[in-house]
């Protein structure tokens, strides 16, 4: 009998134990490891959507192929059920190399200062100041 209190104890200690470590809390993840995380992310996503183009594209295959030899063989193949068209997700483009324009260090749009003022007036002549 002793030992059963003995043993329920120590059960009870472990349980205790195992319950504050399953509480503590770990600190954020550095900024560093969010953007590595956020670009594998992106490339996943990426590489599924780059599986499904080219499952798409051997479907397509693989239809023409069976039209062919029905048509081959004599046989009339049924009527093809309309599907949207295979979209091509082009190449990787990370979403860290997309700095927004307040972070990228630019003060104005790019295109701001690259035609001449509209009127040919001095600063002078257009605050109204006179020159002397």
């Amino acid at each position: 009998m002793n030992r059963i209190n003995g043993f329920s104890a120590a059960l009870a200690v472990s349980a205790m134990i195992a319950s504050g470590v399953l509480h503590a809390t770990l600190p954020p993840p550095p900024e560093a490891a969010k953007a590595t995380a956020a670009e594998a992310a992106a490339k996943s996503a990426w590489a599924d959507k780059v599986g499904a183009y080219k499952l798409c594209l051997a479907q397509d295959r693989v239809v023409d192929a069976y039209r062919k030899d029905e048509k081959a063989a004599g046989k009339t193949a049924p009527t093809p059920v309309s599907t949207a068209a295979c979209q091509d997700p082009g190449p990787f483009v990370s979403p860290l190399a997309q700095k927004p324009l307040e972070s990228s260090g630019a003060h104005s749009p790019p295109g701001a200062a690259t035609s001449p003022p509209s009127t040919n007036a001095t600063a002078a002549q257009t605050m109204g100041s006179k020159k002397q």
